[in-house]
């Protein structure tokens, strides 16, 4: 069953976070990510909720997104975001 990683993310420092980014798309594809949203502008529809970066990444299944996020690829890249981001992060099971 496919899973989906879901994150929201409030970017402090512009700059740095560009690292992140770049370690974080070796991790991706390392891990076979499909990047389904990436940055892209945010529309509120209902609620309250305002995200500022949303990303979405399907992975094949849960443990797949768990390989991804505890790799040593992926490590790096929250190593190197650390200052520059806060990051809210969920897995979520998809539909077969």
């Amino acid at each position: 069953m496919s899973a989906y990683v879901i994150s929201n993310v409030h970017v402090t420092d512009p700059a740095q976070y560009e690292n992140y980014k770049r370690l974080s798309t070796i991790a991706m594809q390392a891990h076979g990510a499909e990047v389904c949203v990436r940055g892209g502008a945010v529309e509120l529809l209902e609620g309250d909720w305002q995200p500022e970066r949303v990303v979405v990444l399907k992975f094949k299944d849960v443990a797949a997104a768990r390989a991804f996020y505890d790799s040593p690829e992926y490590r790096a890249a929250r190593e190197a975001r650390a200052g520059a981001a806060d990051m809210r992060m969920v897995v979520v099971e998809g539909v077969a």
